[in-house]
């Protein structure tokens, strides 16, 4: 496919494409069990409380492959590094499908989510792939695919398991990663690592950076925010949608996804204004969208058509502002985009593992309002801490091509 240095002049829409596709599949394997929790409860015999309980597992897993492996991305060579990383993730869900009972599969699960950040070194790698011009559009493009696969994983699992049990929905996935790992081994480019570094200096470096840039502290929390609201969402609405007054099976739980894709046509959007200097603007409206999402959100609790239109609204917000972050933090450092994505990410995750369990805690204890109730303040929470950081707001950097696009 070329060397780095072919790359200046722009990534091809073929390989962004490709890229994006990659995100999906596997930002995907996180989220198969979701619209199944109900089923899994009762398959391995635990209360409702406990099977929410495997979100935040897998979503931990997660964070520790953040922590750990994102940043090797700009320490050693990605190709090989996103493809043995999916051939891992394929072996994990080849043990959940076959688990006999809830501690193998929770740990398989764990192990899936370690291994599926692979996305986060897709995502930085766009951003070294692309020509400072096309940055945030090749960015957002990349992240729609990425919340295309989490939203329609919950479509695609529901369906399958509803037709050939919830087993099936992890044989596939298994065999999707393996065949994704052969095409990434031959469509990447080879990029040169961007430090030397040695693997402790680089995870120290990622901790030098949170404490020297405040718009990355910004970001984080703010992404942590919104995530957390996202997780709360996604880990109660199954149970929701399988007690009354809907009662409804995995497929029909699973369709509900698909109210979310909305979010990934506002990424594409999203990165085109951060591309023009909007960044800001873009972070005060959706952090407004996704205060007003929860007040849609609790008056659907016996109303399906509200409940879609709640879900869309959220993660439309939650992908606008998730780029407008994205876009922030990469023009930070270009040398060290993997350790900023590691950050930032990091703290994107522990938000939604923390909120993903609270969800399950006060689902079980104080339904579906309590739930909204949790979801609201955290994104009241985070138009606070954007109010409150016009300081470190003032310091984002604006990409040099929008200057004179810029308002």
């Amino acid at each position: 496919m070329g060397s780095h240095d072919q790359t200046h002049a722009g990534i091809s829409r073929r390989l962004v494409l490709l890229m994006a596709f990659a995100c999906g599949a596997s930002a995907a394997n996180l989220y198969y069990a979701q619209p199944l929790l109900h089923t899994l409860g009762r398959a391995f015999a635990v209360s409702e409380g406990t099977a929410g309980l495997l979100v935040t597992i897998t979503q931990l897993g997660y964070v520790i492959g953040l922590a750990l492996l994102v940043p090797i991305g700009d320490l050693r060579e990605r190709r090989g590094l996103i493809s043995g990383s999916l051939l891992v993730t394929a072996a994990a869900l080849a043990v959940a499908a076959a688990a006999p009972d809830l501690g193998v599969f929770a740990a398989a699960i764990a192990v899936v989510g370690l291994t599926s950040v692979v996305a986060q070194i897709i995502v930085p790698l766009s951003s070294v792939l692309s020509a400072e011009h096309e940055r945030g559009t090749v960015v957002g493009t990349v992240m729609s695919g990425l919340l295309i696969g989490i939203l329609t994983a919950r479509t695609v699992s529901g369906l399958v398991a509803a037709a050939l049990g919830w087993r099936a929905m992890f044989v596939i996935a298994a065999v999707a990663m393996l065949a994704l790992s052969a095409v990434l081994r031959r469509a990447l480019p080879r990029v040169p690592p961007a430090t030397g570094l040695s693997y402790a200096a680089l995870l120290r470096s990622v901790l030098t950076l949170v404490a020297e840039q405040p718009v990355l502290r910004l970001r984080m929390a703010l992404g942590a925010l919104t995530f957390g609201c996202f997780s709360a969402l996604w880990t109660a609405l199954a149970f929701l949608l399988a007690g009354p007054p809907f009662h409804y099976g995995n497929a029909i739980i699973g369709l509900f996804g698909l109210a979310g894709v909305v979010g990934a046509v506002a990424a594409t959007a999203a990165g085109r204004l951060a591309d023009r200097g909007h960044g800001a603007l873009i972070s005060t409206v959706t952090i407004v969208l996704l205060i007003a999402s929860w007040a849609i959100l609790v008056a659907g609790r016996n109303s399906a058509l509200v409940l879609i239109a709640g879900i869309a609204v959220l993660d439309l917000a939650a992908q606008g502002l998730h780029i407008s972050n994205q876009s922030a933090i990469y023009a930070l450092d270009p040398a060290a985009r993997s350790r900023l994505t590691t950050a930032y990410m990091v703290s994107y995750f522990l938000g939604g593992a923390l909120f993903s369990a609270l969800a399950s805690v006060l689902y079980a204890s104080g339904g579906w309002t309590a739930v909204c109730g949790l979801g609201a303040a955290a994104a009241v929470l985070a138009l606070i801490v954007w109010s409150l950081a016009g300081t470190a707001r003032a310091r984002v950097p604006v990409p040099a091509s929008a200057t004179a696009d810029s308002d």
